[in-house]
């Protein structure tokens, strides 16, 4: 970490998680190893700065070579450099160099136009489709699941990127069965609804706001919703009602306990063909003009990943400003 601080003046946003072994009953988790983040500055024209890039580069390998790691190559993507070093065999850290994207790319928010923003949920377990979406350069909120386990992995270097990240919060469904091992339902103590809900903040960093996965109990349960709200108040966040019922008393409660909020207006990909995909798209634009905004909700599934590439700068050429969803919150 001192390593890369240095090798880039003091301007690379370094930072560090750790990471845990499985819980094993009766045993404290074990550190398994460091995931160190760095974020390389831009230059003076606002383009990625390769030489302090190199530089960093540079100095991590003078590092790695004095305390004998190997370096291995992981998958990454576009403007994410990853890689582990291993000690006799073993990994010791997990390096992420992240390259933000252009300012530029998220400058168009001229006042008076449509707004629309767009949600990607259940991010936090494909380490790959993560990886996807993070090729669009658009101003994207991404909603991660807690407790998974590249949860904590994809909201750090979405955040760093230059995405929003929202917690992506399990709640009961009228399915009967758990959607998630861990969410809120209905009866939990105040007490309950607290640790759980801060224990899956724990594992997303740099959550700005919330929505629902799944809930059509948990959002129609009032006591729940009003247990609920406070806390994102404390916490200073906004509510993203994914309203997967029509019974949700969600926005209300959130109203009442002074969280800014919004409701989704359409979903992107019940249906997930290109065809039905591109149709759902085209209603959140419509109903963008019609309203003046509208927030759409989509899943990092091939298609829809494609058709996002597709139509977000379409979306532009007609007019719209893409937003994060937190602009849209009241």
């Amino acid at each position: 970490m001192f390593a890369a601080r240095n090798a880039s003046g003091g301007r690379a946003e370094v930072g560090m998680r750790p990471e845990y072994g499985a819980r094993l009953p009766g045993k404290q988790q074990a550190l398994a190893a460091d995931h160190i983040y760095i974020t390389v500055p831009p230059g003076k024209s606002g383009a990625p700065d390769q030489s302090t890039h190199d530089a960093i580069e540079a100095e991590l390998k003078r590092v790695a070579d004095f305390h004998h790691l190997q370096r291995v190559a992981r998958p990454g993507a576009p403007g994410l450099e990853r890689f582990d070093y291993l000690l006799d065999g073993k990994r010791t850290q997990s390096i992420h160099l992240i390259t933000p994207l252009p300012r530029a790319e998220f400058a168009s928010r001229k006042a008076g136009r449509p707004q629309l923003a767009i949600v990607v949920d259940d991010l936090g377990n494909d380490r790959a489709q993560a990886d996807s979406l993070f090729r669009l350069t658009y101003p994207l909120t991404i909603s991660v699941l807690p407790h998974e386990a590249n949860s904590g992995e994809i909201a750090e270097e979405a955040h760093r990127r230059g995405y929003q990240v929202m917690l992506h919060l399990p709640m009961a469904s009228n399915a009967g069965d758990k959607d998630e091992a861990v969410e809120l339902h209905p009866g939990m103590t105040p007490s309950d609804v607290e640790k759980t809900f801060v224990a899956m903040l724990d594992t997303v960093p740099y959550v700005s706001g919330v929505n629902n996965h799944e809930g059509s109990m948990g959002t129609a349960d009032q006591k729940l919703m009003d247990e609920l709200m406070p806390l994102l108040r404390q916490h200073d966040l906004f509510f993203i009602d994914s309203r997967t019922t029509a019974a949700t008393v969600a926005e209300t409660a959130a109203h009442a306990a002074g969280v800014p909020t919004a409701r989704r207006n359409v979903f992107l990909d019940d249906e997930q063909s290109l065809p039905a995909i591109r149709k759902q798209f085209e209603l959140a634009i419509r109903d963008a003009r019609e309203k003046g905004s509208a927030l759409a909700i989509g899943h990092p599934h091939p298609a829809t990943l494609e058709v996002l590439a597709e139509m977000l700068p379409e979306a532009e050429r007609q007019g719209l400003r893409l937003v994060f969803a937190s602009d849209l919150a009241r």
